[in-house]
């Protein structure tokens, strides 16, 4: 059975989807427009049912929970697509948000509104904050519970003070999905040349 590849983001607002739409296209990956929402409107079962839909990948997914503390439906998709044997995770980026420290995820880098990669957490307009590893956001909470085998924390997609503006090619986001992916194939390498080094 053929997984399909899947990136979850954090967020679904309209400057979200035009700005995955967008790098879909340059990366020669495939948005899934329907999920954008805030908060989300598709259970993730109707969201699979897209993923599996798609002729190619990897596939971006927008989940959000538009400010609600605890688990609200944006989480509750995201933790149901996560957790499906037919979607193989490569990451996740985990957008920051206003949320005075209720929610937060562990993320593995960050990159910030200069297009830095940094321990540190960033805050919505993409600048370093103190603590290291971690990030405060709306649909981030379970991200800890999951085996997601990167995540990478940004401020708001699109946005950054105009720094991740679609007219500017969106280079932050670009930056995380880039580096997702790339990780994902060294990855991949590895574990083919592991399979190869027991098979002999």
């Amino acid at each position: 059975m053929k997984k399909r590849k899947v990136i979850l983001v954090t967020d679904g607002d309209q400057h979200v989807q035009r700005a995955l739409e967008w790098l879909a296209k340059q990366l020669g990956g495939r948005c899934i427009s329907q999920s954008q929402g805030n908060p989300s409107r598709l259970t993730g079962k109707q969201l699979v049912d897209f993923i599996l839909q798609t002729p190619y990948d990897p596939v971006f997914v927008m989940f959000d929970d538009s400010g609600i503390i605890g688990e609200g439906a944006g989480e509750q998709a995201l933790r149901y697509v996560a957790t499906h044997k037919q979607i193989d995770v490569l990451g996740a980026i985990a957008v920051a948000s206003d949320t005075n420290n209720q929610e937060w995820t562990k993320v593995h880098v960050c990159i910030d509104y200069d297009g830095n990669f940094t321990m540190y957490g960033v805050d919505k307009e993409g600048i370093c904050e103190w603590e290291v590893g971690r990030i405060n956001g709306d649909t981030v909470y379970c991200l800890d519970e999951l085996s997601i085998p990167i995540v990478v924390g940004i401020g708001d997609i699109g946005k950054m003070r105009r720094r991740d503006d679609i007219r500017n090619g969106c280079p932050i986001t670009r930056k995380a999905i880039e580096y997702i992916l790339e990780r994902s194939r060294r990855d991949e390498n590895r574990k083919l040349h592991t399979d190869f080094s027991e098979v002999e």
